[in-house]
Parts: C-alpha cells; structure tokens; sequence
C-alpha cells in the first residue's frame, strides 16, 4: 500500500482541498523524480501498417496513462493491470503487493504518427524512473515495478538494444532495473482510475508527482505532445 504525506486515498475532502493549494504553491514544476534527457533509440522498430500495442509499468498508473494521454499518435491509453491472473486483477488485491500484478497502462499507438522507440524514449525520460526496483516516488511495493509487456519479438529486440543503449552510456546514477517480457494478459481497471489526471488534476498526489510529468512531455518532447487529451471516458472497457 502507498505510504506518503500525498497518499492517494486516505485524506479527508478538507485535507485534500488544503494540500492541493500547498502542492502547487510549493512544487509547480517538480516531480517526485525529474525527467532525464536521453538520447533517441539507435534501433527502432520497423514503420508497419495498423494500430500497434504495448503494455508498459512505471509506478502508478494515472501519471503513465496521463503522459501518454497527452501523446501525439496514441489512440488509447488505458489504466489497468499486467503479470498476474485474471481472478486478481482488482485494485485492492492488486495493492496488497501479492498478485503478480502491476499497475500498468495499455497504450495503442499508430506507427506512422509516433514510433515504437519514441514511446520509449518518452517512458525512460519523463514517464518515471527505470532505476528504482519496485518503487516510484512515495509508492513502494512490485505493484509499482518498472516494466514493459511486449507485443512481439520485435518490439522486445528494440527494448533490449535501448535498455542496453542507455546503461553503457550511463545516462542514469544507477543501471536500469525494468523488466522487459511478452504480454500475457491485461486487464482493465475500474473505470474510477480512467482519465484520473484530467479528472482531478488538483488532487495533492497527482498536482505533486504527476502534472509535472505532464509538463515535462511538452518541455522536451514539444513535437510529440498535443494540448487535448485522448481519454478513456466513452470507451467500453474489456479484459
């Protein structure tokens, strides 16, 4: 379970109100983890017709959905769940740490708008950071692991070559500890955690650790990011 002064369930309507002000006049522009500027992959994944998938982990998933919701070229970012079975895709099972699971964002993305590595690029640099083991900012526990659930061979060769990439060029303090595997399952969350960044966007967790994620996106990646969201809201939701 969260343990942080920002948790995201456990203060009252009054604190949340108060934290939110405090948040903002405080920390406007700061991460729980700030963005790194990398390098772009050297390898990519070939262009190809069709909408393609992947499934990544950074943390808690309304910052990752929201970062990629804000991306030029994704046609859908959704909130869920990813390494365990189905029976224990539930967001109190999945807190408890047990589950296999990790909270996960399933992203659709047109290759011709926006390439497999940009996606990437986007997720090692401003998305989370990939050298914290099975933690992110005040969130700890495997639920919130660094991983990324590959759709086929060649997005898991791309992967290994730019985890490989980034380590020997030592763009981080410490190597890169995300999990690279195919895909077995996703399963979407409740639909209270679709769209949560834009839906509360003065909630204390997300103005703190997750907004300036947001801005990160449009500061270094200005070519890839557009001003509308591509939400969930309308969208039927199936495993």
């Amino acid at each position: 379970m969260r343990r942080s002064q920002f948790s995201r369930f456990s203060l009252t309507a009054a604190a949340l109100g108060a934290l939110a002000i405090t948040a903002f006049i405080a920390a406007p522009s700061r991460a729980a983890e700030d963005a790194v500027i990398i390098p772009a992959p050297t390898t990519d994944a070939q262009a190809s017709d069709g909408i393609q998938t992947v499934v990544i982990a950074g943390g808690c998933f309304w910052g990752v959905q929201g970062v990629f919701q804000h991306t030029a070229g994704v046609v859908s970012a959704v909130s869920g769940y990813a390494g365990g079975g189905k029976s224990t895709a539930d967001y109190e099972m999945v807190s408890t740490g047990t589950t296999g699971h990790a909270e996960s964002v399933q992203i659709k993305y047109d290759p011709s708008k926006v390439s497999y590595g940009k996606i990437l690029q986007i997720f090692f640099s401003v998305v989370h950071d990939p050298t914290q083991l099975n933690r992110q900012g005040p969130d700890s526990g495997t639920q919130y692991r660094s991983a990324i659930f590959t759709t086929s061979d060649e997005q898991k060769k791309v992967t290994d070559a730019y985890i490989a990439q980034l380590n020997a060029a030592k763009v981080y303090k410490k190597p890169i500890v995300t999990k690279v595997g195919p895909l077995e399952g996703f399963y979407p969350a409740e639909a209270y955690h679709q769209d949560y960044l834009t839906l509360h966007p003065t909630q204390p967790y997300i103005a703190y650790n997750d907004i300036p994620k947001v801005e990160n996106l449009k500061r270094i990646f200005a070519a890839n990011y557009i001003e509308k969201p591509t939400l969930v809201s309308g969208t039927k939701l199936t495993n």
